[in-house]
């Protein structure tokens, strides 16, 4: 974990070093090590190091090739870089260090722009070519590390960096919110567009690369996350998943600090934590509301049988109200999945014993782990026996009629995984959030327009297909990723993700849908796969995700008074009708609905543009 900050522009050097070592100053947590500075009279780049692979001084950043004709910043890891090391130094490189990050300099004299595509890791990185005098930025396959650009600017500067919050300290930076992205949040629940919150500042998206020179920005892609089934056994993907992720993990445990693992009741952190063995696993959770806010038990359970040592957290309410703004402050952008805060608190807990983690991420959207993917039996027969022709007026009908359970069943029959399904959060559907929202708001782009533009490009795949890669393209960037990377870099950690691998995602591309789900089971050959490492019973245990009880929280005065004083701030009456939106906290509060979600989404928008826009 690293951070970084780099922009181009016509000022002169001092002052471009003065002013990039401010912007430095905002990403510190991602780089607690050290810092380093490169400015010439076109850019300046800027560089927090966290030491993980090579500790020594020769490994710092900025980093130089031979003859200093070329200087790289760059965050992740890259977990062949030994392969390619022996490589390059047969075509007669020469490197100074032992680090990863080396290989990516001389790969990038060895083969160009083509360098991505050699690489299996986590990344962003910028290389600045001065011979060229052009910028080289690239992000990973998946988009485990984050990389923001814009040109929204005074003096015609063009900024880049790890965190949005360093591109404030620059005083050309333009801030200034993105009307169109909060109608979209609404229902998604993350920033889902290109355009992120700020307006003019993207994101670079995953599998990308961009390269910049004199004011021009061009950008392609260089990997798509495509699923293509190839027949085979059972059997056969069950023994290919087991080498495969073992390899993976092999990869990824490379370091030269302490190693630990994320650990919950799950089968994909448990599978992870039993073929990485560490000494510790770490573990947080919530005081039981109905017996599904807890797993930290289960947890330890599995760590006494592998022999770790577990370490464990509860947290309650005031602790999550109470840091709700920090984390939003972290997160650069408005994001209420609520799993973000206690892996805040889970990372905050880990950082006290390693400086790196593994987790479970991906396995879900490579392996079919959601039970949004799933097909009912009921809904099953129904959609075998009835055609489509019969159950799409059977379904429009429905949605006139007043919603119970047989109306939605007979809505979802008649559907089309395209109009249902926009990944794994849903929160406000649309017709609420332009009830709630204020006319300057509420013309962001629609749900449908959205997803459609992912959704054509595997148009003739089944249906579980389709939702993977939606998810693939937008959950997992937009939320999973995004919120583990800056809780994790919040408190100076590493956190690696085995299961998103581009080797990984070669495998469980070719896994036929029958393997991976049906109607009574999820990740079917995973699941198989991990038993001969962990015990039944956690292979096979329903897939509980990170529940937060904001919902009981909701109902309590304290907790109610608080949300309603934001509610009813002349801050929220620029955005909602504040009235809709008690409305819905009064019906929650009273037990007459469950608008947690709808809810606490508002909420989180509303501290974190007091975080961004009216404390700063």
């Amino acid at each position: 974990m690293c951070g970084f900050v780099g922009f181009a522009s016509n000022a002169n050097a001092e002052e471009k070093k003065n002013l990039v070592e401010t912007m430095m100053d905002t990403i510190t947590h991602r780089g607690p090590d050290s810092g380093g500075v490169f400015t010439d009279d076109k850019v300046a780049l800027g560089f927090r190091r966290l030491s993980i692979i090579d500790l020594t001084e020769e490994a710092d950043q900025p980093m130089y090739n031979e003859d200093n004709s070329c200087v790289l910043i760059f965050n992740g890891e890259i977990y062949n870089f030994q392969e390619l090391r022996e490589d390059l130094v047969e075509k007669g490189h020469q490197f100074v260090s032992h680090t990863d990050s080396e290989v990516l300099i001389h790969g990038y004299e060895e083969y160009g722009v083509n360098l991505v595509e050699k690489l299996r890791g986590m990344f962003a990185f910028a290389i600045y070519d001065k011979k060229e005098e052009s910028l080289f930025i690239a992000r990973d396959h998946f988009g485990i590390k984050p990389l923001y650009y814009t040109q929204n600017t005074t003096d015609n500067s063009f900024i880049f960096g790890s965190e949005i919050k360093s591109f404030l300290k620059h005083p050309g930076f333009i801030k200034e919110l993105n009307k169109d992205a909060l109608k979209p949040y609404l229902t998604f629940q993350y920033s889902v567009l290109d355009e992120t919150f700020f307006k003019g500042v993207f994101k670079l998206k995953p599998g990308h690369y961009m390269l910049y020179k004199k004011g021009s920005i061009q950008i392609n892609r260089y990997w798509d996350p495509m699923f293509d089934e190839s027949e085979n056994s059972f059997e056969h993907y069950v023994n290919e998943i087991k080498k495969t992720v073992e390899e993976s993990v092999k990869y990824h445990k490379i370091s030269d600090v302490k190693v630990g693992s994320f650990l919950s009741g799950g089968i994909d952190s448990s599978y992870i934590t039993s073929l990485l063995k560490p000494n510790k696993t770490f573990s947080v959770g919530f005081e039981d509301h109905e017996g599904i806010f807890n797993e930290t038990n289960l947890a330890k359970e599995l760590s006494d049988i592998l022999n770790i040592e577990n370490h464990k957290r509860i947290i309650d309410a005031d602790d999550c109200f109470d840091m709700l703004p920090t984390i939003q402050y972290h997160m650069d952008e408005p994001q209420s999945n609520p799993s973000s805060v206690p892996l805040y608190f889970l990372a905050q807990l880990a950082s006290e014993h390693v400086t790196v983690v593994l987790s479970g991420e991906g396995a879900d959207e490579l392996f079919g782990g959601y039970i949004w993917y799933q097909t009912s039996p009921n809904q099953e027969k129904y959609q075998k026996s009835v055609p489509y022709a019969i159950r799409r007026p059977l379904s429009l009908l429905a949605r006139k009629l007043p919603h119970n359970r047989i109306t939605e069943f007979l809505d979802k029959g008649g559907q089309k995984v395209e109009e249902r399904f926009i990944g794994q959060a849903k929160v406000f559907a649309e017709d609420d959030a332009l009830k709630v929202l204020k006319n300057d708001y509420k013309n962001g782009p629609s749900v449908q327009s959205i997803t459609e533009k992912v959704y054509e490009k595997v148009k003739n795949k089944d249906d579980v297909t389709k939702m993977q890669y939606l998810d693939m393209n937008l959950w997992l960037p937009g939320d999973i990723l995004l919120k583990a990377d800056k809780m994790s870099s919040a408190h100076s950690i590493e956190l690696r993700v085995p299961f998103l691998d581009k080797v990984v995602m070669s495998l469980a591309a070719q896994v036929p849908a029958q393997y991976k789900i049906n109607s009574k089971q999820t990740k079917i050959a995973l699941r198989q796969a991990a038993e001969e490492v962990i015990p039944s019973e956690w292979a096979n245990r329903t897939k509980v995700g990170f529940p937060v009880p904001i919902r009981f929280w909701l109902r309590e005065e304290k907790y109610y008074n608080k949300v309603k004083e934001m509610f009813e701030s002349d801050m929220a009456a620029e955005f909602f009708e504040t009235k809709e939106l008690v409305q819905f906290l009064d019906d929650h509060y009273n037990g007459k609905e469950n608008y947690a979600r709808y809810i606490w989404t508002v909420y989180v928008f509303l501290v974190w543009y007091k975080k961004f826009f009216k404390d700063c």
